[in-house]
């Protein structure tokens, strides 16, 4: 198609591509439906981007333009381009109400809704603003509340039942994972009337492998919107069944969930100490050791040098026989921000746990040697005056070390 000159109305504005299925806004201006949904409904835009004008509709005001999609059909067609499928009418409000209502008696009429709800929101983010609008997102939660406390009773005597329940449970937990729910109702999800973090955190705990998986990711962008007040108020209990779940390692993309969890939760202080006395600084320091994935090393860099910020936290990392020197490996081998956290972690155990031991560790380690080449070499200014301060401090037992090799021995910094 590239050598094909393609007539300029076939594109759309916002993406320059060939449209599939064209629909026109109120002001007039015609758009490839994909392009414009994500426009307004994920970049939360609500002007028309050619006119700019403030565009007040909902998704059902997308009107199909029938007559540039069948010239765009017969163009393909001469010019001997596969025809472009004809595209699925857009899902409506009361198709999701029905399917809801479905849901809500047999077991497999459960599954057969649950299914269909899961290819609905996996379609476009459309469907899955409909399907929130819809009340989709309520249903779902208080269908995994219920499934979920039932398989937990046990009481019902039939495994078959049981295994059904669960089922049902699972399949209910994917469509919320495919949903994408907006912040809105993320922190609905969040409120008394559902506290959905406590259906997870039981999940989290008595779930099996892909259950575990969804809770995980799940509650991740659930921490990300969450208030400052829910957040301080974490049980403990929580923190054990993420770094728990960390531990099995069962889903590359969950694992990475559970450490934005992490992130997002240890930025306050007594969450912290309830992260450590979790286990959370070895987990975190033995997957660091294994992995060679950029952003979760810089997620991983992150939270140590959140737990480090507490006394518990260094005496953590420093029990680890591999703590300081996994540390100072990632120096200047992963990114900017890998190298800037991890000195920053450096810098808290050099000022607040520099005991003769520690000292002589982080010299044998090559912790010395790394921060003398860091002040060789295009550090953010950050992270360099981190590593002259940290130099600086112990200049009296490292400075005329045998351990720092002499071409960076030149750069160590005066007092």
């Amino acid at each position: 198609m590239a050598d094909i000159d393609i007539p300029p109305y076939f594109l759309c504005p916002i993406s320059l591509e060939i449209m599939r299925d064209p629909v026109a806004v109120s002001t007039g201006i015609t758009y490839d439906r994909e392009n414009i949904e994500k426009w307004l409904f994920t970049g939360e835009n609500t002007y028309c981007p050619v006119t700019k004008q403030v565009l007040l509709l909902e998704t059902d005001d997308l009107t199909p333009n029938h007559t540039l999609r069948r010239l765009i059909q017969a163009w393909c067609t001469l010019n001997a381009i596969d025809r472009i499928p004809t595209p699925k009418p857009p899902v409506d409000k009361m198709q999701i109400v029905k399917l809801l209502n479905n849901a809500k008696s047999s077991v497999q009429s459960q599954m057969r809704s649950l299914r269909m709800l899961r290819s609905i929101a996996s379609e476009s983010d459309r469907n899955r603003r409909c399907m929130e609008s819809a009340g989709a997102v309520e249903f779902l939660a208080s269908l995994v509340k219920v499934t979920n406390s039932a398989a937990i009773e046990k009481n019902m005597g039939d495994n078959t039942n049981n295994e059904q329940v669960t089922n049902v449970s699972d399949e209910a937990l994917s469509v919320l994972h495919y949903l994408q729910v907006s912040t809105t109702g993320l922190k609905n999800l969040m409120g008394k009337n559902i506290d959905f973090v406590e259906v997870l955190m039981q999940i989290l705990r008595n779930g099996n492998y892909q259950s575990r998986a969804y809770a995980a990711l799940l509650l991740r962008p659930m921490f990300e919107v969450a208030d400052p007040n829910h957040l301080i108020s974490l049980k403990q209990e929580l923190f054990v069944e993420v770094v728990r779940y960390l531990r099995s390692q069962i889903s590359n993309q969950a694992s990475k969930a559970s450490i934005q969890i992490l992130v997002e939760t240890c930025k306050w202080g007594r969450n912290r100490i309830k992260a450590v006395e979790a286990g959370a600084v070895s987990v975190l320091i033995e997957f660091l050791l294994e992995t060679t994935d950029k952003r979760a090393c810089e997620m991983i860099l992150t939270v140590l040098d959140q737990l480090c910020g507490c006394a518990e936290g260094r005496a953590e990392l420093l029990k680890h026989s591999a703590g300081l020197a996994v540390i100072s490996k990632k120096i200047l081998r992963v990114s900017h921000l890998a190298s800037e956290k991890a000195v920053k972690i450096l810098h808290s155990v050099a000022k607040f746990s520099a005991t003769p031991i520690v000292l002589q560790e982080m010299l044998a380690v090559g912790v010395v040697a790394k921060l003398c080449l860091v002040l060789q070499v295009n550090s953010t200014t950050r992270t360099l005056e981190k590593a002259k301060e940290i130099l600086k401090l112990h200049s009296r037992v490292w400075r005329s070390s045998p351990c720092v090799p002499r071409n960076l021995l030149s750069s160590y910094p005066s007092c």
